[in-house]
């Protein structure tokens, strides 16, 4: 996942009414302060206080964006993949059959996190630690996964039954396998089998 910002690109506006242009300006930075700082120093290194002067924020504004660093990095994760998902729309994936262009797509995205792990890591950590209180952040996630999975699929019209549930046993091996990396229990070459076993329910 890339971290160079895209100035151009509306963010995603928290839960309740759109977001004022100052106030996008404004949760723009506090999500590159926090993507900067994961970057350095993983999960530990983001520490509220040291985000809201980075972001040029007060530390009571942070707090109305995001209650918590475990919010905050999840919504970093979040913003992450749109990036990932806006570059996969201008150069989408190639391949012969859907499952092939997922396992591509994902296999984009895990060379992403393996040129950033320390960001990987935090976002990744905070998605694992996240409470109910987290809840809608986690789902946009999910959604945001997911919309990622059935766009590189490129299929001719909607998926069937089978496919969808195929899709959902790839988001979860996806986070699976992350978890497992980053931890040292799994290899690069693990990863890279285990997504292409994978995507290959959607060739059945």
């Amino acid at each position: 996942m890339t971290t160079t910002p895209n100035k151009s690109r509306q963010i995603a506006a928290p839960a309740g009414a759109p977001l004022t242009e100052r106030q996008e300006a404004r949760r723009r930075r506090i999500l590159l302060a926090s993507t900067e700082l994961a970057g350095c120093g993983g999960f530990d290194a983001v520490q509220m206080r040291e985000v809201a002067e980075r972001a040029e924020v007060a530390l009571g504004t942070l707090y109305r964006y995001f209650p918590s660093k475990v919010h905050l990095l999840v919504a970093t994760m979040d913003d992450q993949l749109r990036l990932l998902h806006h570059t996969l729309r201008d150069r989408p994936p190639t391949g012969a059959t859907a499952g092939a262009r997922v396992a591509g797509t994902l296999q984009r995205a895990f060379r992403a996190m393996q040129r950033e792990p320390q960001l990987a890591d935090a976002m990744m950590r905070a998605l694992t630690f996240a409470d109910r209180s987290a809840s809608p952040e986690v789902a946009a996630v999910s959604r945001l996964t997911t919309t990622i999975v059935l766009d590189a699929m490129a299929l001719p019209g909607r998926p069937t039954a089978a496919q969808l549930s195929a899709v959902r046993v790839i988001v979860h091996t996806w986070h699976s396998v992350l978890i497992t990396w980053l931890s040292g229990r799994a290899s690069t070459a693990q990863v890279r089998t285990d997504l292409e076993t994978a995507c290959r329910l959607l060739d059945l």
